[in-house]
């Protein structure tokens, strides 16, 4: 391909593009559809034009408009509560049905290992203190015991606001890891989503050896839904960046990484709203013990229920 003959067939698309970039936000509204797949284009242009060596100039100007739309498509903007509830009703759901092989494959795993684990564990009690640090495996038995000093709540906490503000800490950082590790090829997702599901599992089956099952599932049931979802939805964010970051798809490496945030983005987005879902209903609910066994698994199971209704039809019909 001569240099020529590139800017004769792609001249008028640029043109287009950069005419879209200078109309302003009217000029975006109505170009809201076309606008993502021309700035693929116009980035699989400018890698054309470093490959074949051609003027300096035109690979300037090409990278200008690569710039200024990857701006529009990745830049930050000002978040109001429509933009929120547009996000919420609409965009997550869209994103997670979008990923619905990856997804599957991720509750697969972690869900899978998990039963292993928790059988295993209650097979071979001895287990657990291969698998935990005793000192771990201890402050499980005390936190469902209900005669010990610590029943439903983790140590070093004395209010609802503290335990609020621990869960906060304790998942939020769980799934930034979850998310993070997925920068070495998408292994270290895998990883952890592994650890947590091997934690879970061998945490269920000592609980259960040691007779506090019912109080386990009754506290875990109200909060696991959007607790676990997240954790699964983190690994799958960092799935695609790892993904991403090797198999480029004959972009430049960064535009296939901001190309595989535009998918993982709102994953790892929802999944910290709701962690926030599930830290309040933690603090506030699940450890209120006093409320019946069968009104806590009940409310468990409709959260459940929901969640997964809310994924299969929030936001269908609109783009």
């Amino acid at each position: 391909m001569t240099e020529r003959t590139f800017i004769q067939r792609r001249e008028g698309f640029w043109q287009e593009f950069e005419g879209t970039l200078n109309g302003g936000r009217k000029g975006l509204r109505t170009r809201a559809q076309w606008f993502p797949q021309g700035f693929r284009e116009l980035t699989q242009d400018l890698n054309t034009a470093r490959a074949h060596g051609f003027d300096p100039a035109l690979i300037e100007r090409l990278n200008r408009l690569v710039l200024e739309g990857n701006q529009i498509l990745y830049g930050q903007h000002d978040w109001s509560p429509k933009a929120l509830v547009l996000f919420i009703t609409r965009t997550f759901p869209q994103r997670v049905r979008a990923q619905w092989r990856g997804l599957g494959a991720a509750c697969l795993i972690f869900y899978g290992i998990a039963v292993f684990f928790a059988l295993l564990s209650v097979r071979f009690p001895d287990l657990v203190y291969e698998l935990l640090p005793e000192s771990q495996a201890e402050s499980l038995e005390t936190m469902y015991d209900p005669a010990g000093e610590h029943f439903l709540v983790p140590r070093d906490v004395e209010s609802d606001a503290d335990m609020f503000g621990f869960y906060i800490y304790n998942n939020i950082s769980i799934a930034f890891r979850t998310f993070a590790a997925g920068i070495l090829g998408g292994i270290g997702s895998l990883f952890m989503l592994g650890v947590n599901a091997v934690f879970l599992g061998t945490s269920a089956g000592h609980i259960i050896n040691k007779g506090f099952g019912d109080t386990f599932f009754s506290f875990i049931i109200g909060h696991s839904s959007f607790e676990l979802t997240a954790i699964i939805l983190s690994a799958q964010g960092g799935l695609l960046l790892g993904y991403r970051f090797f198999i480029t798809r004959g972009l430049s490496r960064g535009a296939s990484l901001r190309a595989a945030g535009k998918d993982a983005l709102p994953l790892i987005s929802g999944a910290a709203l709701m962690l926030v879902i599930a830290a309040v209903i933690e603090a506030f609910w699940s450890s209120r013990h006093t409320l019946g066994q069968a009104l806590r698994y009940g409310a468990g199971i409709s959260l459940w229920i929901l969640l997964l209704m809310f994924f299969l039809f929030a936001g269908r019909g609109k783009r």
